[in-house]
């Protein structure tokens, strides 16, 4: 089989097919719009139990391909699908695909993680390497993929396929790293020089995401802000140390948002389209979100805040329940959407019943609602500690919808903060309730002035954070590495 693409993404999601953030909402437009822009690219991923294969015919194209691990007859097959012409492989094992949830379950990670993600970076080594010709990139993602940049590394000397073959590392969130006993990097057919302080090795553990910084070609992380931030240690999370070796090779390219699947003019989950030009569906959007989510019909008139995201400390929401009733007392309605800790999941659950009518809490994650609440409420909160990049402000901001977010990575990157003549939203300095709590006043007392928060919302909505900036610095960071794209 002929492999003609340059660049080959590796990820562990991919919108449609599977998504649990904002690493499979990217790895669904980034590889598109580099298409779209004249780059031959593919992405490969695993092949999930619970895989939504919507309208996308996959069929089997490589059977019994051999991976090696953990035993040597071990083998994968290899499934292929084609999303917006982007050639997407799969690469298929039931014992360690084929269940209900990608990471976890509320219990906890998967005890066996490790070794899925080993077995899915050599299974991309494995098949890619029985193909025709190699990628002039292969762009990995998060810790997951992260182990592919390091096989590589050790191969091209005694390789002649990938000897051409550059890679790019990207961080999504340096929280998450693959962290796991220093066993399994013995097993995982790294070299033993591997492991070391500049290699895989992290206080005696085995760190796949380390093993991608240390021997990627190029490290970037999703915004200008992050890149900086992650090279100290509030923000480095113990990595600190190899990102400040690498700095020379690390660069911040900011993430943008899909206005093919998120603009309110073209929503198919919204009961009414609506523009910066004209607002009238706005107004129908919360009308139906009210009359969905059961709050009481004086918020039709009255502000309704937004937050969707997981329910985790990262996202601060502690710092929304230690606020909620003091915004009760302010006549707003508050909606919240995600998962995450069940200690938050049970508080929210039971302040609902406090409130009701008032507060709507809806635990899970669902795409269509996730847009009803966007275009329907008119503030979204964003009190997140950190955040690499972030799309929900970006989202936000589309369907006229100023944030109310934190200063952090790539919030304080596409929000312009009030009162500067050009904002399109509110920030604050740091995750603190009172801090969080006072910008939001900020927000409640513009929006009770109509005409200077419609002309916010009309420049919010007017803000361009699309895919096509970021796939030019993409291609710019490619040539940069010798490929001819």
């Amino acid at each position: 089989m002929k492999f003609h693409h340059k660049v080959l993404f590796v990820a562990s999601e991919m919108y449609p097919f599977s998504k649990t953030g904002g690493l499979g909402d990217v790895m669904g437009a980034l590889p598109k719009e580099l298409k779209r822009q004249g780059v031959n690219v593919a992405l490969i991923a695993p092949y999930y139990g619970r895989l939504n294969h919507g309208d996308h015919q996959l069929r089997l194209i490589y059977s019994k391909c051999r991976v090696g691990y953990p035993w040597a007859p071990i083998t994968a097959d290899i499934y292929t699908a084609t999303c917006d012409d982007v050639p997407v492989y799969f690469v298929q094992r039931g014992e360690y695909f084929d269940r209900r949830f990608y990471y976890n379950t509320h219990d906890g990670d998967y005890f066996d993680n490790c070794e899925r993600f080993i077995f899915f970076c050599r299974a991309t080594m494995a098949w890619a390497s029985r193909l025709d010709g190699a990628p002039a990139i292969v762009h990995a993602h998060d810790w997951q993929a992260a182990l592919v940049p390091a096989y590589l590394h050790f191969l091209r000397p005694a390789a002649p396929f990938w000897r051409n073959t550059k890679t790019v590392m990207t961080i999504h969130n340096l929280a998450f790293q693959g962290r796991f006993a220093s066993r399994l990097f013995f097993d995982s057919g790294l070299p033993k020089e591997a492991w070391g302080l500049d290699g895989a090795e992290f206080w005696g553990d085995f760190n796949l995401l380390k093993a991608g910084l240390a021997y990627s070609d190029i490290i970037t992380a999703v915004s200008p802000t992050y890149a900086l931030e992650i090279l100290s240690p509030q923000f480095g999370c113990g990595l600190e140390g190899i990102l400040t070796k690498r700095a020379s090779q690390l660069r911040g390219i900011l993430n943008g948002a899909d206005y093919t699947v998120w603009d309110p003019i073209n929503d198919r989950h919204l009961p009414s389209a609506y523009s910066p030009d004209d607002l009238s569906g706005k107004a129908v959007c919360k009308r139906n979100l009210v009359a969905e989510l059961g709050l009481d019909r004086r918020f039709l008139k009255r502000p309704i805040l937004g937050f969707i995201g997981r329910i985790r400390d990262q996202k601060g929401i502690d710092l929304l329940i230690d606020i909620m009733g003091r915004v009760m007392e302010k006549d707003a309605a508050v909606v919240v959407l995600g998962e995450g800790s069940l200690d938050y999941e049970a508080v929210l659950l039971d302040m609902m019943e406090n409130y009701p009518g008032r507060l709507a809490v809806r635990i899970g994650y669902t795409e269509d609602l996730a847009h009803r609440i966007q275009a329907g409420s008119d503030i979204f909160l964003m009190p997140s500690r950190y955040e690499p990049c972030g799309l929900t402000q970006m989202y936000a901001l589309r369907f006229g919808t100023p944030p109310v977010a934190t200063a952090v990575g790539g919030l304080r990157d596409t929000i312009v903060p009030w009162p500067d003549p050009a904002a399109t939203g509110f920030t604050f300095s740091e995750p603190d309730p009172e801090l969080f709590y006072r910008a939001i006043l900020d927000a409640l007392e513009l929006w009770d002035r109509p005409e200077a928060w419609k002309a916010m919302v009309v420049r919010a909505m007017r803000a361009d954070y699309s895919w096509e900036k970021a796939a030019k610095n993409y291609i710019n960071l490619y040539r940069e590495l010798g490929a001819d794209i």
